[in-house]
């Protein structure tokens, strides 16, 4: 598709084999970047939330301060109040430590909710950020990318990928930290009470840890597995069930191949989530059970303490066996959360991938707006330019093209499909950078120029007009938000397109449907040249703006584009030749040359290509 030059941006378009294949999923995925630079990145995320942070660190400390408490005082309420060396329970004690207890546990439910809100918070906040982050990258990037990337791929990226980071990010810190506390604390509280049930209770704790690790590394490559297949997935729902998908498959009747396609997808899918799911459940299992059995092996322990003289009351040995069960869960927790952290590296990666793309195109240290003395003025100096996802070995789009257009003139820009022209009208706003020579733009190296003042002097209607699923007046005020209703009817009614809008029932708070699909193709450009016709530019590019349209479409838009040329320098690329008769200059493009230029009547004089295209054209319309 480069090779000849045209195509709607080098190779774009909704072509299912070309982009965002399986083999382009596996490079992205090994230049991922590696643990311990994604757990600093990971850091850093947070690094706005620093009072957050720092109030539920503080909660997480204190309560896990407190959860180790109430399993000393029950060493006291057996030793001292139920069973005292000497005579009955002493109530006035039992009564005194009960309602200790009871004060800390509801101080620590109290301070749990507080500390589940922060999180929650801080969670969520970053999550939202990120997504913010990674949505504002993809804007910034040039017009290639999203050329060769599916779009349903990306849509993974900003859904799948950040969702799936948000339970890390939300669990992470109060179970880390209140987990990593706890379990120091209740091993400080076994010390105190017993250093050698300690040691038979933690002995194996270090296989558990190594497990834990081969098990994450297993579960991390399930993950970048299972995102992919969820990017696929987002692929073909973006393609079939879009209104262009919907109508392509019902006019070959392929609607069961489609369902088959998702289906196919979707078990990869269902696979893919019953194998992470189960991945490391026989090693919790294990867990489990290990730290079940501990506290008989206690009881064991104990007896054998005893029977060699060493003292230990019932309190220890129920208080020991407490804190050792206080331990589990946050031991089960940390594992899992180690797990997670794993297991979202993948996530993570693929992230953190995107975000570390560099825009090619970005504006230089030095750059300056547009020269509002000169503007009008656009000219190619020996340009060449071949698509980036094209080879070296490809023949060159454009191959050392000049001319000039001066301010006002209305240029044409004609020749065979494929040729060169639609390229000349990506490369003036900048869209791609050429390979060699220069493209300027009133009086200046498009490259010199500040990107957002460039395009604030160009206005584009292209033969695809995109218009989005909202009123027509909310899509003409898309290139000027503080339009007035006086200037969009002045608009609508230069584009010939008043009278329609009116007619509808609810005017212009009419919902135009996906990509205007309620609207004829004519109806559609002429809301799309109102909405240029908005943004008052002085430099209008018209890319084969009515070459899917019926004639008598036709000839409405046709006056439409002549109004909205008016006195402004005007690009048309034109494939209908005889919408272009009354140009200022006419330049013929074949193979990426400009091979003649001249008026109408210049041109047919010289009997060249564009005769012969004139022609050709001429004997089709005189044939139907």
């Amino acid at each position: 598709m480069h090779g000849g030059g045209g195509g709607r941006g080098g190779g774009g378009g909704r072509g299912r084999l070309a982009f965002g294949d399986v083999k382009s999923q596996r490079e992205l995925n090994a230049s991922a970047p590696k643990v311990e630079h994604l757990l600093r990145r990971i850091g850093e995320l947070f690094v706005p939330y620093r009072l957050a942070l720092s109030i539920t660190i503080a909660l997480v400390l204190v309560s896990a301060a407190l959860s180790v408490a109430p399993p000393l005082l029950t060493r006291q309420l057996f030793d001292v109040g139920l069973f005292p060396k000497h005579g009955q329970p002493n109530v006035p004690v039992l009564v005194t430590l009960v309602s200790i207890m009871v004060g800390l546990w509801i101080l620590s439910a109290g301070l749990g909710v507080w500390q589940t809100y922060l999180t929650a918070t801080v969670g969520n906040s970053v999550m939202g950020a990120l997504r913010i982050r990674l949505f504002t990258h993809l804007q910034r990037m040039e017009l290639a990318f999203f050329t060769k990337t599916k779009t349903g791929v990306i849509q993974s990226r900003l859904q799948n990928d950040v969702g799936g980071v948000a339970g890390v990010l939300n669990n992470t810190i109060s179970s880390v930290i209140g987990n990593t506390v706890t379990v120091i604390a209740a091993l400080v509280s076994m010390i105190i009470l017993s250093w050698q049930m300690t040691i038979v209770a933690v002995i194996l704790l270090p296989v558990l840890v190594v497990a834990q690790r081969r098990v994450g590394q297993v579960r991390a490559r399930i993950a970048t597995k299972t995102q992919e297949s969820l990017s696929d997935m987002s692929a073909i729902t973006q393609e079939a069930l879009s209104v262009s998908g919907i109508l392509l498959a019902k006019s070959f009747n392929q609607q069961p191949a489609e369902i088959a396609r998702y289906e196919a997808e979707n078990q990869n899918q269902i696979a893919l989530q019953v194998r992470q799911q189960m991945s490391g459940q026989w090693f919790f299992a294990m867990v489990g059970i290990f730290l079940s059995v501990i506290p008989a092996v206690i009881y064991l322990v104990a007896a054998w303490l005893i029977t060699h003289n060493v003292a230990v009351t019932a309190g220890t040995i129920v208080a020991f066996t407490t804190v050792q069960a206080r331990v589990t869960f946050p031991l089960m927790g940390l594992l899992r959360v180690a797990l997670d952290l794993q297991t979202s590296q993948a996530l993570f990666a693929r992230i953190f991938e995107y975000l570390d793309l560099h825009p090619a195109i970005v504006d230089r240290a030095n750059a300056r707006p547009v020269n509002a003395a000169e503007v009008g003025t656009v000219a190619f100096d020996n340009v060449v330019f071949r698509y980036p996802d094209a080879g070296q070995e490809t023949p060159p789009t454009l191959k050392s093209v000049s001319f000039a257009i001066e301010p006002g003139q209305y240029a044409a820009f004609v020749g065979p499909s494929g040729a060169g022209k639609t390229t000349v009208s990506y490369l003036i706003p900048r869209f791609h950078d050429v390979e060699a020579g220069r493209v300027v733009f009133a009086g200046d190296d498009v490259r010199e120029l500040q990107q957002d003042s460039l395009v604030r002097n160009i206005g584009i209607v292209s033969q695809e007009t995109y218009l989005f699923h909202a009123t027509i007046a909310e899509n003409l005020r898309y290139s000027k938000p503080d339009a007035t209703d006086d200037e969009l009817v002045a608009a609508a009614r230069a584009a010939n397109i008043h009278d329609t809008i009116v007619s509808f029932p609810l005017g212009y708070d009419t919902v135009v449907g996906e990509r205007g699909y309620r609207l004829s193709g004519g109806e559609k450009q002429r809301v799309a040249i109102a909405r240029v016709l908005l943004k008052d530019p002085p430099v209008l590019i018209l890319d084969e703006a009515t070459s899917a349209l019926d004639t008598i479409s036709e000839r409405i838009v046709q006056s439409a584009l002549d109004e909205a040329a008016r006195g402004r320098t005007t690009i048309a690329i034109a494939h209908r030749l005889s919408t272009v008769i009354g140009a200022d200059v006419i330049f013929v493009v074949q193979g990426g040359e400009i091979v003649e230029t001249g008026t109408h009547s210049s041109l047919l004089a010289a009997g060249g290509e564009y005769s012969r295209l004139f022609a050709e054209q001429a004997g089709t319309l005189s044939a139907h």
